[in-house]
Formats: structure tokens, sequence, C-alpha cells
């Protein structure tokens, strides 16, 4: 547990190598925890787990360099994302504990299975005898925002949107925003039963912004906060982010707004979790008196977001009139590329929000050097293969 924060976003780590560790521990712990996997638990950097635990395989081992093999191993790695996905549901069903972890471009595979899994808890929790089946716990990582080298192919949400919008109330989808985050979406994913948690992070290391108490704190209180250290008394703007690079860019595009323009005054609130129609979990749903506490009743609100940016467009509308929104996110723009081009690509860098800004205050000037920025970058990236900034 980490108390304190001394200088949110100075330091950076892997909220997919925490995810890792987290999962040996849970080994120790638990001695009928499985972890299921494609092929990419190295790829995905699970990899810790390895010190400890072995690869379920029957067959001999030929090569030296084979990671630790056996036949009661409990990494189970198969290339069949269906196959995993069902054998893991039947160890839940008996009450035990597990999760799959997966490149997030490729969870879309098991879609169907998912739904009907939703289907059969709903219609179990009918049943008086059942007991509270663990959750299902899916770890999506290699976002689409940083598939440097695979590419169009690996640059996926989809998922985020399609569960997000069944209408069960039985899922939740969890955007912790650094590997402290991390910790506590785990400890919440273990925690949870009779849903289905989607938890997407990225596994490069990104800034450190909240300790342990504040991400817990979010899921008690609806799944958002403001960030203090970011954030002005009787803001001008609200800007508010759900995800770990969008988070990071949103926080880069306030210190950018504030060299320029600092009379201006902003507000970040952090979104870590979304359900049906709602900010916050299955169990914590944003009321609207809330969400006015957080993002005001009428300033402009200028969103970035993970996924398709329609998907959080269309929750903020629950709470607000459309007209005060302005939505980035993914906009299934990609290639083999550099990772901030892929962020201009989808308008969804730290400068293309300080344009939002910029364009509410008539502020021409500065959308032309915001956008001579960006368009200097991408020639950057075009001719040296990598970014100026990041």
């Amino acid at each position: 547990m980490i108390d304190h924060v001394e200088k949110p976003g100075a330091v950076s780590y892997s909220p997919a190598i925490r995810i890792g560790e987290l999962l040996l521990e849970q080994f120790h712990k638990d001695p009928k925890f499985y972890f299921f996997s494609p092929d990419e638990t190295t790829s995905n950097k699970f990899d810790a787990i390895f010190t400890s635990e072995k690869r379920a395989w029957g067959e001999l081992v030929r090569e030296r360099w084979d990671l630790p093999e056996s036949p009661d191993g409990r990494i189970i790695e198969m290339l069949s994302e269906n196959v995993l996905f069902s054998v893991m549901t039947g160890h839940l069903m008996n009450g035990e504990q597990a999760m799959l972890g997966s490149y997030e471009a490729f969870l879309p595979v098991i879609t169907a299975q998912i739904l009907q899994q939703i289907k059969f808890i709903k219609q179990s929790k009918s049943v008086v005898w059942r007991d509270a089946m663990p959750a299902v716990n899916l770890l999506s990582t290699s976002t689409c925002w940083r598939q440097d080298h695979n590419g169009f192919t690996h640059q996926s949400p989809a998922l985020i949107s399609q569960l997000l919008s069944v209408p069960s109330n039985l899922v939740n989808c969890i955007f912790p925003v650094d590997d402290i985050a991390a910790e506590e979406a785990f400890k919440f994913m273990l925690e949870s039963r009779d849903v289905v948690n989607l938890t997407t992070f990225n596994k490069i290391e990104l800034p450190r912004y909240i300790d342990s108490h504040h991400a817990r704190f979010q899921y008690d209180n609806c799944g958002a906060s403001i960030y203090g250290f970011a954030s002005d008394e009787d803001p001008d703007f609200v800007l508010t982010a759900c995800g770990d690079i969008a988070t990071r860019e949103t926080l880069e595009a306030i210190k950018i707004v504030h060299e320029d323009l600092p009379d201006i005054k902003i507000r970040f609130v952090g979104i870590n979790a979304l359900s049906y129609r709602a900010i916050g979990t299955t169990n914590s749903k944003m009321t609207k008196e809330a969400f006015d506490d957080l993002f005001t009743t009428d300033r402009p609100i200028l969103a970035n977001f993970h996924g398709y940016p329609e998907t959080l467009e269309n929750i903020l509308e629950n709470y607000t009139e459309r007209r005060r929104l302005r939505v980035h996110g993914f906009n299934e723009e990609g290639s083999t590329t550099t990772p901030f081009e892929m962020l201009r690509r989808n308008m969804a860098s730290r400068y293309d929000i300080a344009i939002d800004i910029a364009n509410v205050l008539n502020r021409h000037d500065l959308v032309r050097k915001y956008n001579a920025i960006l368009w200097k970058n991408h020639e950057y990236a075009v001719q040296y293969g990598e970014d100026m900034l990041l």
C-alpha cells in the first residue's frame, strides 16, 4: 500500500508489471487459483508468475529455454481464447478464483461467450440455493494506444463498448490510472461476485498519480474523483479522463493551457470505472447529484476516453446536456506508428484537448500554435520513426 504520492506524475511504473506481481501473490495465497492466457503472459508483462508457478504442459520439455512446465501447472496457455474462457468459467462455477489476460484487440473474439455468461449469471441469481460465483475477471492490456510494432490489426477497444451496452447491470469496465490504481483494481476484482469485470491498462511505464487511499475511494464513491493537485477552485472548464494514457494526455493538456492562459481555472476529474449507463461500478453508480458536485452544473466538460468516444459520451449524456460535452477517444485511426502519432491521428493528444479550450475561448492564435506543434511532431515521426514528445 502506498499512503502518499509526493509528486504526482514525477515517477513512472508499469501497471501490467504490478498486476503480474499481484498474480504471483495470489498463486501463493490460493492453491486453487488459475491464470489463463492465449500465449501472451510474457508479452503482457505478467511473467513474474513464472518465478514460482509453472505452465500446464503434458508433453516432454524439448528445449532448454522453455519456461517452467508441468502437468499440474496453474498457468494455462493456449492460442484459443474460446477454449480458455470455457475452461475458466467452469473453474469459476466451482467457486474457485481465476483470471484471463489477453491483448485488448483479441478479447472481442470471446464476446459471444461473455454475453452468454452474463445471461447465465442473471438467471442463476434467481436460484435460491446457488452460492454467488467469483467474478469473471478479464485483464485487457497491450492496448490500441501502444501497438507500436503490430499496428492497425491490434488496435480495437470494441469489447468495452459492447459490454457497456448490455442492460444487465452485471458488467464493470475498470480503468486503473496507474500502478497503484491497478493494485486496487486487482483487489476489487477478487472481491467481486456474480459480475464480469473487464480491466484495461497498459504495459508501458506510466506516471504514478494517486495513492492507495485515493484509488480505493473511487470504488467506494461512484467511480470518479477530483485530482486536487491538478484542479482549481470554481473552474472555468472541467476536464475528465478515463484510462491511463488518456489521463496522462489530459493532465499534460492542463499544463499546456496554464502556460498560455494562466488565468483560466480548470478542474480535473478522474474516472476509474464505468457500468451500464453510468459512471461507477455496479455496486456504486454515480447519481446526478454527485455528478453535478464533481462536474458542476454548467461548465464545459472536455473528456478523453481510452475507447470509442461515443461510448463515454452516451454515458455522460445520462447526467448532462450534450452541448456541454467534447469527447475525445479512439476513432479507429491506426497504423504501425509512433505512440504520439497515434494520439494525434485520433485527436486524443494533449494538444487536441488544449485546442478544445482555445476554441471555446476564441483564441484562434493558440489553435494555430497547437496545430503547428502537432504537425511538426507528425513530420518528425514520419521522417525519423520516433516522437519528439514522450
